[in-house]
């Protein structure tokens, strides 16, 4: 019997939330978006407690698949750093990996 090739890991994802009033945003990481946005509106279980109140949450913007959970992780602490509206523009401009280890320097 022949061992099972390995599968591949599944990319990893930058995201922005928005508010429904429009005056909040949350910024996360995650491998499947479109669960854990369903987990920040409440819909199932495991969202994060700040984003408890003002729902429901909105997908403002989402990165381009990244290889690893390393990679997501600077990238989301560069965006954290920006506020309000520059956050989605920062996804959204798509940074890349290097955008992302220059911060870290």
């Amino acid at each position: 019997m022949t061992p099972s090739p390995e599968a591949a890991p599944p990319p990893w994802f930058v995201y922005v939330l928005r508010s429904a009033t429009g005056t909040r945003t949350y910024v996360g990481i995650t491998t499947d978006v479109a669960r854990r946005l369903a987990q920040h509106n409440g819909e199932r279980v495991g969202g994060a407690r700040c984003t408890r109140a003002d729902r429901p949450w909105m997908l403002a913007a989402c990165s381009p698949p990244l290889p690893d959970r390393s990679t997501a992780s600077r990238l989301e602490h560069r965006v954290k750093r920006c506020r309000g509206p520059a956050r989605e523009r920062r996804v959204l401009e798509g940074w890349t990996t290097a955008d992302a280890d220059e911060s870290l320097a």
